[in-house]
């Protein structure tokens, strides 16, 4: 395994392609450091496992911010990686660029018409299923009959997974009233902002919140534990991607968990397979890629329901598909004021 720091101040370095068979070294680059316990946490704990199950070097490149990083993906390229997953919505630009530029195989998300064959390829994920299960939790457990949504941002995972959630909330109880909130337009690391948001959500009823905001959840934990619902109950947190059960006070109920292993590990294989760029990539129930954790804030018996539930949407008896448009999300939903 190798770590690179990168260095805010680079030369441009051309690669010679790399995007035939042979895959030695592949890299992940991610805005914030790999220890959210969230997005970017998951995305680097995959990226090992799946370089470690095809025999593949790995370069990690973490805490580069939401700016320009054509210059960290361009010493990447010259460092040697075949296969760059640029791990983050604000790099779905600048990532077809550098691949073109240097002929290294990119890696990006909300960008599923950006496929290039032998040069990029997207992977938007949701865990809309996972999402929907939680809302069908949240609706058996809420006492306020009030259930919020904050997110940090609209890019289509969390617009997939919000629809997701208030479809859940409506299918198992459409007298629960759903509040959605948006901290700003890429508030992923607003912490702050995360508390305030929520704050004003849990005021306004809601005694159950589904956050989505990558660091900004710390804020929306933060405000989940310093609050009580109206009707003076423990206000409970769903979070999204990662387990934060290790820091958790009493207040997660759940979380709508992401493995992105088998994801990295099919676009290694069709990387080496020459297919690369050729597709699309999905996490699911069904493979255990989408899955939610059970806290002992959950209620036995609710939790076996939503089990039941889950066998149910594998059968295809129950049917949730994504939508991943804002304007989707917003038509399930109340805006918070």
């Amino acid at each position: 395994m190798k770590n690179l720091l990168i260095s805010a101040a680079l030369g441009v370095v051309l690669a010679s392609p790399a995007f035939a068979a042979e895959v030695d070294t592949i890299a992940i680059l991610t805005p914030e450091q790999g220890s959210d316990f969230g997005w970017n946490q998951q995305g680097v704990d995959a990226a090992k496992a799946a370089a470690e199950a095809t025999g593949v070097e790995i370069i990690v490149a973490e805490g580069l911010g939401y700016g320009d990083v054509r210059a960290p993906m361009r010493e990447l390229a010259a460092e040697g990686a075949d296969l760059l997953l640029a791990h983050a919505s604000g790099y779905n630009t600048a990532g077809p660029e550098i691949a073109e530029e240097t002929g290294v195989a990119v890696a990006i998300v909300d960008s599923p018409d950006a496929l290039t064959p032998g040069k990029v390829a997207d992977y938007t994920l949701s865990g809309h299923e996972g999402a929907y299960l939680a809302g069908r939790l949240a609706a058996k457990m809420t006492t306020t009959g009030t259930v919020g949504i904050v997110v940090s941002g609209e890019p289509p995972s969390w617009n997939a997974q919000s629809a997701g959630f208030a479809e859940g909330v409506q299918a198992e109880n459409p007298d629960v009233k759903i509040l959605y909130s948006v901290i700003g337009p890429a508030a992923y690391s607003d912490a702050a902002g995360g508390n305030r948001v929520t704050t004003s959500v849990i005021a306004a009823g809601a005694d159950i919140i589904f956050g989505q905001g990558n660091g900004s959840s710390f804020g929306m934990i933060q405000a989940v534990e310093s609050n009580k619902a109206t009707d003076g109950s423990d206000v409970l947190f769903i979070d999204v991607i990662g387990d934060k059960s290790s820091l958790d006070k009493g207040h997660l109920l759940t979380s709508v968990m992401w493995d992105m292993t088998p994801v990295y590990t099919a676009m290694i294989e069709d990387l080496k397979a020459d297919k690369y760029g050729t597709r699309s990539y999905a996490i699911s129930l069904a493979d255990d890629s989408v899955k939610l954790i059970k806290t002992p804030q959950v209620d036995d018996a609710a939790w076996e329901d939503v089990m039941a539930l889950r066998e149910q949407i594998l059968s295809g008896e129950i049917k949730v598909e994504p939508k991943f448009d804002a304007a989707e999300v917003r038509a399930l939903v109340t805006l918070a004021e």
